[in-house]
């Protein structure tokens, strides 16, 4: 008997709203899928540079998983979004302030073989180099056991840009080793995303993105 997790209604029917723009008009396509395992507990980890990016990803993986993002906490005080995002097992996060409760119901769902969404620079980069959080690496300490998957994510920010068509591309990388001795959760953290980065280098949001500049964020 298969251990896989089943996949809540409320997730399919709000992916499947935005799959014509996606996949259609975005011209989605999906490398990697099969690093994906299809049950058990997995860290799917990715840049962030779009707020399309969760849904991007979400149905980029749609065949194997449900994929439960930790989302700023501000979206559920958006009238009538609460019901939905908890329908799609989303997890609210107070951003920038290791929200410890949010990290203690990703490791509880974690333990119990669900696939957790992070964005490890914490926020869009909106052009800046941004400093990776340590909460992934605090999941990872918690849960060694997780398969963690790095996924590229690129031509997200060209979505608003019409008449501009954006070419979508995800990329499911081969799973990135855990702890290494000595290795604390922030290094980590870099680690994983100077690997996504590589494929998936900054790019500004907007109609008009800003040129890209070069900050750093604070933990």
């Amino acid at each position: 008997m298969s251990d896989r997790e089943p996949m809540t209604r409320t997730y399919r029917a709000a992916l499947s709203l935005f799959k014509p723009v996606v996949r259609l008009w975005g011209r989605l396509e999906v490398e990697g899928l099969e690093h994906m395992p299809a049950e058990g507990p997995l860290l799917v980890v990715g840049n962030h540079d779009s707020y399309w990016d969760p849904v991007v990803i979400g149905l980029a993986a749609i065949k194997r998983r449900q994929v439960r993002a930790l989302s700023k906490s501000s979206l559920w005080k958006v009238k009538g979004l609460r019901r939905v995002l908890d329908g799609m097992g989303q997890i609210p996060i107070v951003r920038g302030t290791g929200d410890a409760d949010a990290l203690d119901r990703a490791i509880t769902e974690l333990r119990a073989g669900s696939c957790i969404g992070i964005f490890p620079e914490g926020t869009r980069s909106l052009g800046r180099t941004l400093r990776p959080r340590s909460g992934l690496g605090r999941l990872v300490a918690a849960v060694p056991e997780a398969t963690i998957v790095p996924v590229a994510v690129t031509g997200s920010t060209d979505i608003p840009r019409f008449p501009k068509r954006p070419r979508l591309h995800v990329r499911f990388l081969a799973p990135a080793e855990g702890l290494g001795p000595g290795e604390s959760p922030s290094d980590l953290a870099l680690r994983i995303v100077e690997e996504i980065r590589a494929l998936a280098p900054i790019t500004a949001a907007g109609r008009r993105p800003k040129k890209i500049a070069t900050t750093t964020a604070e933990g």
